[in-house]
């Protein structure tokens, strides 16, 4: 079974750009931090890359700023591709399936300007 669950804060401004195909895409890096401490006593953070498609992409795009904490539902997907130099290089890819939006400044700001 190839599920992943993530929670996270958005480390930069998300952007949606389009494949030659006319697809949607935006890759997100999300901050994850450990539930436990390191051997210095500290708390480390992950920074994980996700790949998000069209629809997915958009509203992300649309609702969310750097700061936000997004809820990941996905899979692990791997690829190769080769460099200019003719080198393989491998790589490991969270593909999103749901994005949950936890925190989110804009849709603070829709709901409180509503009342």
């Amino acid at each position: 079974m190839n599920n992943v669950l993530l929670v996270g804060r958005l480390v930069k401004e998300p952007e949606v750009m389009e494949t030659e195909k006319g697809n949607k895409r935006t890759i997100v890096t999300i901050a994850v931090g450990r539930s436990y401490k390191n051997f210095n006593g500290e708390y480390e953070t992950d920074f994980i890359n996700i790949v998000l498609w069209n629809g997915i992409a958009e509203n992300t795009c649309e609702y969310c700023k750097k700061g936000d904490v997004i809820g990941i539902k996905g899979r692990i997907e791997s690829r190769k591709y080769e460099t200019e130099n003719n080198e393989t290089k491998f790589i490991m890819e969270i593909i999103a399936e749901k994005v949950t939006f936890l925190s989110s400044k804009k849709l603070e700001e829709e709901s409180s300007n509503k009342k």
